[in-house]
């Protein structure tokens, strides 16, 4: 198959042009129309009812939830940036490496579409379907990248709500976790926390915290427990007690 051609990305203009000439991604090259599996496609059409279907951060968590490899075309700035990610080998191609993302592009980044991918991951047995190898970069990079720089400041829908939060960071994803948020996630292996609490640890805030979360959770290094005490809001065990005790006429 052909790969992409240089590392250029396309205008918006010319996307939308192609794909209305396709009906499908304008990067789709497999030569035949492939939907994505109908378990992806209910996310995906539940993000679209909620008007999250533009979250890139949404659509990168059905990707590792499933672990189903999909083409996702990102609007950065002016610009039809396609990605292939596949999770279950933990790659990702694109015909320019996104480590080249600036940061205000990345704070509006958008999607564009999400489609079945149309080539393959590296040493797949359809050779002809896998592209040029240096278009292939690592994912959990540019998830942590996505994460903590992308437009989505709060949590995720599926980690969100009364819940504590323990972590199984690697060591060498720890290099991912710069600034204060490097301690935050080491703590988090000892203890499980609420939202509110690691928002309260040095150097962090609910933004950082929930940036934090997302890339963990992005990259399966995070544990949600309903039911753990931390993950109580503040002043229901007192408001329970103080609703048994009548007050006296």
């Amino acid at each position: 198959m052909r790969d992409f051609l240089d590392s250029t990305l396309w205008r918006i203009s010319a996307y939308e042009r192609m794909r209305l000439e396709r009906s499908s991604s304008a990067f789709a090259q497999l030569g035949e129309p492939t939907l994505l599996p109908t378990t992806m496609l209910a996310d995906l059409r539940q993000l679209e009812s909620r008007r999250e279907d533009g979250d890139v951060l949404e659509i990168l968590a059905a990707c590792m939830r499933h672990r189903q490899s999909a083409l996702i075309c990102l609007h950065y700035e002016d610009l039809a940036w396609p990605v292939t990610v596949f999770p279950s080998e933990l790659v990702y191609h694109s015909p320019r490496d996104m480590a080249l993302a600036g940061p205000d592009g990345l704070a509006a980044l958008g999607v564009l579409s999400c489609d079945a991918p149309g080539m393959r991951p590296p040493g797949h047995w359809m050779h002809e379907r896998v592209g040029r190898m240096e278009h292939y970069h690592p994912l959990k990079p540019l998830l942590w990248k996505l994460a903590l720089n992308g437009p989505r400041n709060d949590l995720l829908t599926e980690i969100a709500g009364h819940a504590a939060y323990r972590v199984t960071l690697s060591r060498e994803d720890r290099l991912l976790a710069p600034g204060a948020l490097g301690p935050a996630a080491d703590r988090l292996r000892s203890e499980s926390a609420s939202l509110r609490d690691i928002a309260r640890w040095p150097g962090m805030s609910t933004d950082r915290a929930c940036r934090l979360l997302n890339a963990l959770y992005l990259t399966s290094a995070l544990m949600v427990m309903r039911s753990h005490p931390a993950a109580r809001p503040e002043g229901t065990v007192l408001s329970r007690l103080m609703g048994r005790v009548k007050p006296r006429r």
